[in-house]
């Protein structure tokens, strides 16, 4: 019997995340028979416009759906927008019955505000979204990886990751020889395992190419919240702080201090566009001594004080439900609008 998927697409849905995901599922079939099916689901039943602007016909409402086997749930915007007791109530049902939940792109949020991942669950998103996540659920242990497969749990990062998403669970289910026929018909020179980076390396983000460099601005990305002093960082890396200096004189023409402050402003302005923290809780999160200080450096790399930009990217605060409120599964909860992937 073919296997059966079903993909809930939240409007403002991730186009390329969700068609990654369903492309190698008929290419399989063009292999090797009826080995899936697939059905789009809808809140409603109605059509779903993504964030590109397509809109792709549902073949039922989520009420209409009392069983499944495997369900992704597929968003990008504002992933929490059309979240409600109904819908998480749904996804419970389901996995009740035995169902695997998924999460493609910004999707494992949902999962998360119904309750249905667990501290022990091995979780992924993508990864502009990945401080609000850990922001909001601080006992989920979320990942960078392109993927995560679990018993009965799947998340993805989206974009092209849902390609590698897909071939793995083909060559898992139907051999690696048809994964890789799969993957030759779209061009992909190689399968990504789940542990490859989303984003590009260090040394192609920033082009330099020094080992020393490289392992440092790593541990800069590992303690926003704590930062580390200069001297500390030429101990983690083995070097003196006047070489420290010299290396990101020579190939970032910085200093490791401006730097790794551009690396925590960067940080705190991705917190004030995906959450609606309070600013003194990303002026902590992003290791500021104090909010005025905070307020003074984002002004001088930005041009607006926090507040001010706030306003700008995200409009009116109304509608906005704050990281402690993230159990309460108040109807119609939304998150602050999410970067578009």
């Amino acid at each position: 019997m073919p296997e059966d998927m079903s993909f809930l697409l939240l409007p403002g849905f991730s186009a390329i995340g969700f068609m990654s995901a369903v492309e190698p599922l008929r290419v399989a079939n063009r292999f090797r028979g009826d080995l899936y099916r697939w059905r789009i689901l809808s809140l409603d039943g109605a059509p779903i416009a993504a964030s590109n602007g397509i809109s792709i016909n549902a073949d039922a409402a989520i009420g209409e759906v009392s069983e499944a086997r495997t369900v992704f749930v597929v968003a990008g915007f504002e992933p929490l927008a059309c979240y409600t007791r109904v819908l998480g109530d749904w996804l419970k049902r389901l996995e009740r019955g035995g169902a695997t939940l998924g999460g493609i792109d910004t999707g494992s949020f949902v999962l998360a505000e119904a309750g249905l991942l667990r501290g022990s669950d091995s979780v992924t998103v993508h990864w502009e979204a990945l401080s609000a996540f850990r922001e909001r659920y601080p006992s989920l242990d979320a990942s960078q990886e392109l993927f995560e497969i679990g018993e009965r749990r799947i998340t993805c990062a989206g974009g092209t990751a849902s390609i590698d998403m897909t071939l793995d669970l083909i060559g898992r289910k139907h051999g690696a020889a048809l994964a890789s026929a799969v993957s030759e018909q779209f061009v992909v020179s190689r399968i990504r395992q789940r542990s490859d980076h989303q984003r590009m390396e260090i040394a192609a983000r920033y082009g330099v190419h020094n080992r020393k460099l490289i392992q440092v601005i790593g541990v800069m990305e590992q303690h926003m919240e704590e930062p580390l002093a200069p001297d500390r960082l030429a101990q983690e890396i083995g070097v003196t702080r006047r070489q420290l200096e010299r290396l990101f004189c020579a190939s970032l023409k910085d200093t490791p201090t401006h730097f790794y402050l551009q690396l925590r402003l960067t940080r705190a302005r991705e917190l004030l566009q995906q959450t609606d923290m309070s600013i003194t809780s990303i002026c902590v999160a992003c290791g500021f001594e104090s909010p005025s200080h905070f307020s003074r450096t984002y002004r001088a790399r930005f041009g607006a004080s926090p507040r001010s930009d706030r306003q700008v990217m995200g409009g009116s605060n109304a509608g906005r439900v704050p990281p402690s409120q993230a159990r309460t599964h108040a109807p119609d909860a939304s998150l602050s609008r999410l970067p578009q992937h």
